[in-house]
Formats: structure tokens, C-alpha cells, sequence
């Protein structure tokens, strides 16, 4: 039986999540895409809480432009957020989706906010 997009997505998901897990001192850097929009949190999977986040759709990020341009602002947003909180380094989770265009282009601006991962 074939796999669809997102079950094979999901499989893969769940393939990496066996192998990252966020705490307090280095949260996971989780990446949500959706058609329009893209979002990101910081999670500490130990206590089963979300220490920040951020989104195409929230009001302090700079929607404007193509939705590459919208992602790396995604990411600098994250990482300015992470600073407040008192975080350097985290663990990339892509979510099962590819390291490619809009993922990436988080990751890069996540990156020159000043996040290590």
C-alpha cells in the first residue's frame, strides 16, 4: 500500500523524534508549515512545555514578501525571543518535512539571530 504525503511525513516525524528530545537548558526547535504559513516553538520535552514561540501570523513579524522571506523572519523572531529567555543553543526539529526553502530559510535566519544548533 502506497503512503500518502502526510503519512509519509508523519513517519518520518516520528523517526527523528526518537532521536531529539528538548530540555530546559537546550529546547527543540520545532518548524510547523502549513500552505500559507509557518510557524515555530521552542519546547522543553521534559516538563511538556512551550518556552517560546513564533509565527507568520503574529503580530511582532514582518509578513511582508515571499514566504522564503517570511520564514527567515520567523526565525530571527525566534531567535530574539530565545535570547529573552535566556537560551543559545537548541535542537533543529524540521518536523518531517525537507531541509529545503522555507525550513531552511527559518533555520538561516534562526541562525543569524544568534540560536546554535
Amino acid at each position: 500500500m502506497a503512503l500518502n504525503k502526510l503519512e509519509k511525513r508523519l513517519r518520518i516525524k516520528r523517526r527523528v523524534r526518537g532521536k531529539i528530545s528538548g530540555s530546559a537548558e537546550l529546547p527543540r526547535l520545532s518548524v510547523f508549515k502549513s500552505n500559507k504559513e509557518i510557524y515555530a516553538q521552542l519546547i522543553d520535552d521534559k516538563a511538556g512545555k512551550t518556552l517560546a514561540c513564533a509565527s507568520s501570523r503574529a503580530k511582532g513579524v514582518d509578513a511582508k514578501g515571499t514566504k522564503t522571506e517570511v520564514s527567515a523572519a520567523v526565525g530571527k523572531a525566534i531567535a530574539e525571543k530565545a535570547k529573552t529567555a535566556g537560551i543559545e543553543k537548541v535542537v533543529f526539529d524540521r518536523n518531517g518535512f525537507v531541509y529545503h526553502g522555507r525550513v531552511k530559510a527559518l533555520a538561516d535566519g534562526a541562525r543569524e539571530g544568534g540560536l546554535q544548533f
